[in-house]
């Protein structure tokens, strides 16, 4: 499919500098650029490469001002902000790739569930009792979906993907390949025989509107009640969220984070990867948790910025380092310091 600089330019409310006609069938980065692709400026480091690049079309900021003559068969758009723009186009792009419908042969359907116009069940997926898909969502080849799961319009769910019994996901929520939500949460209570009991775990989880679960992370149900991911909240890949976390709205997470049981975290917070969170805590809005901290403690501060294991303001974390990486210069003049004093008696 080939679109014009511009019917771009008109979705990206932008402005063309240059033949509006000409045409674009794929998308590439400025320094690999090739005629009839589309590709971006936003960072300055990158400016060298439109003054060479064989892109048909670069998006540029309105603000960009060139310091040489850019090739003539490069048509630039101005916008607000290419690098948002560009991420409108891939998400266009990717969606009208992936756009599939149709039930396959092989999926097993249940009776009484319910499966919304506009949607794709790929090869070998499994629905459940009573379950009910919204519309335009697409479930691709061995996705597992449990009895009484709710999963909202144009929602994706990549293969391989299992959604255990009771679970509610909302509208436009992408989860990718291998997630699990609905898990049994870790609970076991010890017996006077030094082994554990199993302690049933009862609830569920919900995943409300927009939110995206990255590739292989865990989310457990609740022992009771629910174990809810707000509106908005991204999850890298590699996550464990355990039972009765609740994760506020607009929160992104770095990959191999864990989060234990009954923390809640608030919304707009920004946690980096290999981060430790223990369990029954709170965490403030707009907390900023660098990666490899270790969080042993509520952060009652909104807008804190953490980082350490564990975890303390950011400041006094790069000032203790400084002196921590000059502790052996530090013992080595202690230690001459020491044998002056024992020679001089």
């Amino acid at each position: 499919m080939e679109f014009s600089a511009n019917q771009i330019a008109q979705l990206l409310d932008g402005t063309v500098e240059g033949n509006g006609d000409i045409k674009v069938n794929n998308l590439s980065k400025i320094e690999e650029g090739v005629p009839k692709t589309l590709s971006f400026l936003a960072n300055p480091k990158y400016a060298a490469y439109i003054y060479s690049t064989k892109a048909s079309i670069v998006i540029v900021a309105h603000s960009f001002v060139p310091e040489k003559a850019i090739p003539s068969t490069c048509v630039l758009i101005r916008v607000k902000d290419p690098y948002s723009c560009f991420a409108l186009l891939l998400e266009k792009y990717n969606q009208s790739k992936s756009k599939k419908v149709g039930i396959s042969e092989s999926a097993k359907i249940d009776s009484t569930a319910s499966i919304g116009p506009d949607c794709y069940v790929g090869d070998f997926v499994s629905i459940g009792i009573n379950t009910t898909i919204g519309e335009n969502v697409r479930l691709y080849p061995g996705c597992i979906i449990g009895d009484n799961v709710t999963i909202g319009s144009n929602s994706i769910i990549f293969s391989n993907s299992v959604i255990y019994s009771d679970c509610v996901l909302g509208e436009s929520c992408t989860i990718h390949s291998g997630v699990v939500i609905g898990s049994d949460g870790f609970g076991f209570a010890p017996s006077s025989d030094q082994e554990y009991n199993k302690v049933p775990q009862i609830g569920n989880v919900i995943l409300e509107n927009q939110v995206e679960i990255g590739a292989n992370t865990c989310i457990d149900r609740a022992t009771l009640g629910s174990t809810i991911i707000r509106n908005g909240v991204k999850l890298d890949n590699l996550i464990q969220v355990a039972h009765n976390v609740e994760i506020g709205e607009h929160t992104v997470i770095a990959g191999q984070t864990g989060i234990a049981g009954s923390t809640k975290i608030g919304s707009n917070c920004l946690i980096g990867g290999q981060v430790g969170i223990v369990g029954h805590i709170s965490i403030a809005n707009n907390v900023k948790i660098a990666a490899q901290s270790g969080i042993q403690n509520s952060i009652d501060v909104d807008g804190a910025v953490v980082q350490g294991s564990p975890a303390f303001a950011i400041g006094d974390y790069k000032r203790s380092y400084v002196l921590f990486r000059s502790l052996p210069r530090i013992k080595s003049k202690l230690d001459n310091i020491e044998k002056e004093i024992k020679n001089s008696k």
